[in-house]
């Protein structure tokens, strides 16, 4: 049974000093620059290192430069990092399925100055812990608290839902450059930023690739002014994967293009439709909404929605435009507001537990228009003074 995010709590990570965000089946997190939307999802990406396949602890730590770059700067005497979330069942309104909570704390070993869990813990339905760590064992042989147990399938067999849930998160920030010219880049599998987007097309069989094109395809043709169809081909010369697309001409077979010429918005729009169409896991979505039409970043949300009825996918979007919260469908309570303190650090709420915002919100205004300007810097009126006089 498919599952998703309830809770997440993060203690010591990075921006956050201490902070809980509730989320249902949709997030939309929003906030100043620096503020720590990005961090957000890294946590949650954070946990998908732990037990994809190549990762571990040492990995997902050592690919966010160690624990001391991963430490908030806020934390005080209690500086071991916590990373703590609930699981529940994603498909709303059917039969109840099991509560999963999984807990990590760790710290940095004085000696070897690698990454060493203090506190690893998984239950189920509020029961008495299914792991419960460190044990004897682990006290007795401290090395093996440089692993989670989540991360061993020898180890994880009456909590596997939980490391099979955290693998099946995708992260998704395309950058176009990446697929025009991945030549220029090294690339690694499920690399969220594009390098290997045409590669996990050419993966795909050609029944389910033809199906999803044809997908992409007809939002295309209402979103890209001439676009007529997009199909996959690979060159004659090296074999490689590329996509292509027919836009309408006033020459009557039209003309072919193929990912080095798409603009950034269309291979963004490909990308996005993709990343969507591709698992059933928790999707994180960072500004989708750069190089688009503000009327096509409107319908972001819907579009969403409607690709994502059937298997309920949760959803997590950071965000900084309001267009994107346009949609009279997105509830407050949906919309995470990121706000910066000079002691706590950033704390985050649900824009449902503003009342002003509630009051504007229930005279008809879109939350778009609302909390965007709460989340604007508090001198950005003064950000061209320092040109004033030149």
């Amino acid at each position: 049974m498919a599952l998703r995010f309830k809770s997440i709590r993060l203690k010591n990570w990075r921006n956050f000093k201490d902070v809980k965000v509730e989320m249902g089946q949709r997030a939309f997190l929003v906030g100043p620059n620096a503020a720590g939307k990005s961090n957000f999802l890294d946590a949650v990406r954070f946990l998908g290192d732990l037990v994809r396949v190549g990762g571990g602890l040492q990995y997902a730590v050592g690919e966010r430069e160690g624990v001391d770059k991963i430490r908030s700067l806020y934390a005080t005497s209690n500086n071991r990092i916590q990373i703590e979330v609930c699981l529940v069942c994603a498909s709303e309104g059917r039969k109840k399925g099991a509560e999963w909570s999984y807990f990590l704390e760790f710290t940095k070993d004085k000696q070897t100055k690698q990454p060493l869990i203090t506190k690893e813990r998984v239950s189920r339905d509020n029961q008495p812990p299914l792991l419960d760590r460190p044990k004897k064992e682990d006290e007795e042989d401290k090395q093996r608290l440089t692993q989670t147990h989540l991360e061993q399938v020898n180890a994880n067999r009456e909590f596997r839902a939980v490391a099979d849930f955290f693998n099946s998160v995708r992260y998704l920030h395309l950058v176009p450059q990446l697929v025009r010219e991945t030549d220029r880049y090294v690339r690694s599998e499920t690399d969220p930023y594009g390098g290997d987007f045409l590669e996990q097309v050419a993966r795909m069989s050609e029944k389910e690739r033809k199906l999803r094109l044809k997908l992409i395809n007809n939002v295309l043709k209402k979103a890209v002014p001439h676009f007529k169809k997009l199909a996959f081909e690979r060159d004659t010369v090296k074999g490689r994967p590329h996509i292509k697309a027919l836009y309408e001409h006033w020459r009557p077979q039209g003309n072919w293009q193929n990912e080095k010429q798409f603009s950034d918005g269309t291979l963004r729009m490909i990308g996005l439709m993709w990343a969507v169409l591709n698992g059933d896991g928790p999707l994180l979505l960072e500004e989708p909404e750069l190089s688009l039409h503000s009327e096509v970043i409107r319908r972001i949300p819907q579009l969403l929605y409607i690709l994502t009825r059937e298997t309920q996918r949760q959803i997590i979007v950071s965000t900084h435009s309001s267009e994107l919260l346009a949609d009279k469908g997105i509830g407050a309570e949906e919309v995470f507001l990121f706000s910066p303190t000079d002691k706590k650090g950033t704390q985050v709420e649900p824009a449902s537990n503003d009342k002003q915002i509630k009051s504007l919100l229930e005279r008809g205004a879109l939350i778009g228009d609302v909390v965007m300007p709460r989340t604007a810097p508090k001198n950005v009126n003064q950000l061209s003074l320092p040109f004033a006089d030149s």
